[in-house]
């Protein structure tokens, strides 16, 4: 024995009938731009990598890094497969929408720090939050060391012969 129902459906409003004319096949209601589906998560060293090499690229960042890093990683460069750390003397914390950076430099002798540091701040904004899409709320610069003309690099490699 089988029960049957008799539904009595009555005619949609104009504001259902425009609801149901979104609907998919099958009742199934369109999840929007399939672009925001999901969620992305940057890691901290993703963020650091890319404001290292945008640190790097302003006229006047001779290094990265504290004196002791910069020893450490020199040793790391000769052993073969270490390589340079793009990381080297920048720390990022990056949270779900936002990210603050601290880096560590080493200038050339001459160069305005100011000018400088306002250089590195603004290459880095651009390049993270263009990369990334992350705010960025705060990058701190520590200017630790001024390269010298005469002085020998700290990272190993042989200072520069000037032929005259």
């Amino acid at each position: 024995m089988t029960e049957t129902a008799n539904w009595s459906r009555q005619e949609p409003s104009a504001k259902e009938a425009e609801g149901e004319a979104r609907t998919l096949d099958k009742g199934r209601v369109p999840l929007g731009d399939p672009a925001s589906r999901g969620r992305t998560t940057i890691a901290d060293g993703v963020v650091e990598k890319i404001a290292g090499l945008a640190a790097r690229d302003v006229v006047g960042v001779h290094a990265m890094g504290t004196g002791f890093s910069r020893t450490f990683g020199a040793v790391r460069d000769r052993v073969p497969g270490g390589g340079k750390s793009a990381t080297r003397g920048v720390k990022a914390e990056v949270g779900e929408v936002q990210t603050a950076l601290d880096l560590d430099i080493v200038v050339e002798y001459g160069v305005s720090i100011v000018e400088v540091a306002r250089a590195v701040r603004e290459n880095v904004i651009v390049a993270v939050e263009r990369m990334t899409g992350l705010e960025v709320v705060e990058v701190n610069i520590a200017v630790g060391d001024v390269k010298l003309p005469d002085d020998a690099d700290d990272d190993g490699a042989e200072p520069e012969q000037r032929v005259q």
